[in-house]
């Protein structure tokens, strides 16, 4: 992750902050828990995508163990989530959008360093996905919650592309600096406009027509 260019290198740093600040949030939500507990959870919703892969891919120890800014800013916005939750609930839109960067950003450093550990396409956009996603999934199953990517609309839709679009331009020998931001900007306006619009994935027609038949009782 840190042979990653400058720019994406920052991107993936903030995302890193913005999850290890949203996870501990969740988790100031969801339960009480102290200190200590908060800092996990947030720290496990940054890093968790990331020691899945590399466990996956056999590149131990994981990357963000070996480059003490990863595991320093997890641990720095937990903690900043712990102490100033109430003031953060305010500022809900600008720290999802931080979330969206992370989510892209770690869809096209997962992708792009699952290829270079010698996995083939499909392999690779897989763990470009688990990556971005795994460890808010870890945190909402330690908090006993239906994980985000299974019952947000678009969350992992995003991260596939994000990642599709990485393991394509490699394939096709043009992947660099533009690409990797392309792929990225590809998944967070995805992410976005799903937000803004309230765009959903396609659910099964029983559950549709529970939803419409509750809505028609109200």
């Amino acid at each position: 992750m840190t042979s990653e260019p400058t720019p994406l290198l920052a991107l993936d740093l903030t995302g890193t902050f913005a999850f290890g600040l949203n996870g501990a949030l969740l988790a100031v939500r969801a339960a009480r828990l102290d200190v200590v507990g908060v800092v996990v959870l947030g720290m496990i919703t940054a890093l968790g995508g990331g020691f899945i892969r590399d466990v996956m891919i056999g590149s131990l120890p994981p990357s963000t163990l070996l480059d003490w800014r990863y595991y320093t800013l997890a641990a720095l916005g937990a903690l900043i989530a712990f102490a100033l939750s109430r003031h953060l609930r305010r500022i809900g839109k600008a720290i999802t959008v931080l979330d969206t960067i992370g989510l892209s950003t770690f869809a096209v450093t997962g992708a792009s360093t699952a290829l270079d550990g010698g996995l083939g396409v499909a392999p690779a956009i897989l763990l470009g996905v688990v990556t971005a996603v795994g460890g808010g999934t870890i945190r909402d199953t330690l908090v006993r919650q239906i994980p985000t990517v299974l019952r947000s609309g678009l969350y992992a839709v995003p991260a596939l592309v994000g990642a599709a679009v990485t393991v394509a331009t490699v394939e096709m020998g043009v992947y660099g600096l533009p690409a990797a931001l392309g792929a990225a900007a590809a998944c967070f306006l995805i992410r976005m406009l799903g937000l803004r619009y309230g765009l959903n994935a396609p659910e099964p027609p029983e559950t549709r027509r529970g939803k419409e038949s509750h809505g028609a009782d109200v």
